[in-house]
């Protein structure tokens, strides 16, 4: 059975859903990622200060999580940007949510570079090994924040869950 080419309509209504669903992939991803952080890394970082921060120094010297962040944070930022700017005329009924989980996504970030990088310089770069007190705090400080972290960027991605349903109730 052939199925007539699609209109330039139906091509760009599925570019936008196509930049949805990616913003929605990213927005997971990243809710991954933090999960796998702080289930898996924080508890080896904070297994035996100092030693376990001397190790993760070590394997941190070429790579950290913060190299994926840094990329991966403002793609999906700029995703869930673009959601809403396309679904703005065509979606009114999404647009509060695709505009909340975008909110949500800048204010992580924000809280990220407020909260997480001066702890991040500590137990990374300054403090001194044998400053076990600083270490243990900063250590214990981002360890239970990143819950927090984590917990806004899964309301992001339920505000862009919300929206998806809002724009396919629509059609």
């Amino acid at each position: 059975m052939h199925r007539p080419a699609a209109t330039f309509a139906e091509k760009i209504e599925n570019m936008k859903n196509i930049i949805l669903f990616a913003s929605i992939s990213m927005a997971a991803g990243l809710v991954f990622v933090n999960f796998y952080n702080s289930l898996i890394d924080a508890r080896s970082w904070g297994s035996d200060i100092p030693n376990s921060i001397a190790a993760a120094r070590e394997y941190f010297k070429t790579v950290n999580p913060g190299n994926f962040f840094r990329v991966y944070s403002p793609v999906n930022q700029v995703l869930a940007l673009l959601a809403l700017i396309i679904f703005w005329k065509s979606a009114p009924a999404a647009r509060v949510y695709l505009g909340a989980a975008f909110a949500m996504y800048v204010a992580t970030e924000m809280f990220t570079f407020a909260y997480f990088f001066p702890r991040n310089a500590i137990l990374w770069e300054t403090a001194q090994l044998t400053d076990v007190e600083t270490l243990k705090k900063a250590w214990s400080e981002w360890n239970t924040m990143n819950w927090l972290r984590t917990f806004m960027l899964v309301v992001g991605l339920c505000l862009s869950f919300v929206s998806l349903h809002r724009i396919y109730s629509l059609r």
